[in-house]
């Protein structure tokens, strides 16, 4: 929950802007609406006061609302923004994920931007949940967990970016180990071994896993060396076999 985020700017629009929304909004509700500005904080205090109820459906449809029928209300950045909150508090990471992104590019220099990119993150770390799924969206999210870390070294959410990467690098590191030991059990040696050596060498830091894979990586580079030694002696004798199975 964003309880100690700053709350964000407001915005002020010059007067001709205000006369362009009546004039020539996107969404019916704006076109008609004689006081669109009034209508616009009217519907951000009720998409807040349902997210503070914890009616996350009803404060994605009001800010949704309020979004597309009120482009220019000084209220609309805060509502895009707290439209993808609500969707995150609601566990629908997936789109949650979708809404940040389309915030960071509608408002890329915008002073909650460390904010988003840690948002982001979290949004794509929450869907792994098991360690035999691919972790397709946790490299994503550390990709923007570290250009968080990079980009805005010394803020709060660069500090906390900090530890989610070490979180996705666990993850990865296990599911390299999920997939040596699945390559293992099926008898493929080789790939086994490669897996195994792959997550030591990348993911050093997790002495737990290391020691585990070190074992398991000699034991399959042991049976690999043996099964293939067994494949060229019976390549070496197959005219022998053959000329008894003849007779």
């Amino acid at each position: 929950m964003r309880v100690d985020f700053i709350p964000l700017r407001v915005l002020f629009f010059p007067a001709f802007m205000l006369c362009l929304t009546a004039c020539a909004g996107t969404g019916e509700d704006a076109f008609l609406d004689p006081n669109p500005d009034a209508t616009a904080a009217a519907l951000f205090e009720e998409a807040n006061n349902a997210m503070l109820n914890k009616d996350y459906v009803s404060s994605v449809k009001i800010f949704t609302r309020l979004k597309e029928d009120y482009p220019f209300s000084p209220h609309t950045i805060e509502a895009e923004l707290s439209l993808a909150d609500s969707l995150y508090l609601d566990r629908e990471w997936l789109q949650a994920s979708d809404a940040y992104k389309e915030f960071e590019s509608m408002h890329p220099r915008h002073e909650a931007m460390p904010y988003v990119l840690y948002q982001i993150g979290m949004s794509g770390l929450q869907t792994y949940t098991s360690v035999d799924r691919p972790p397709t969206l946790v490299v994503e999210a550390m990709s923007y967990f570290t250009r968080l870390r990079d980009s805005f070294a010394g803020h709060e959410y660069a500090q906390k970016s900090v530890e989610q990467i070490r979180v996705c690098r666990r993850i990865l590191a296990e599911y390299e180990v999920y997939l040596g030991d699945f390559f293992f059990r099926s008898e493929h040696y080789q790939a086994a071994w490669r897996r195994y050596s792959g997550m030591a060498r990348q993911y050093p830091e997790f002495e737990d896993l290391r020691l585990y894979v070190e074992e398991k990586r000699h034991a399959a580079y042991f049976l690999y060396l043996k099964n293939n030694a067994e494949a060229q002696r019976r390549a070496r004798e197959g005219s022998w076999h053959n000329w008894f199975n003849w007779l």
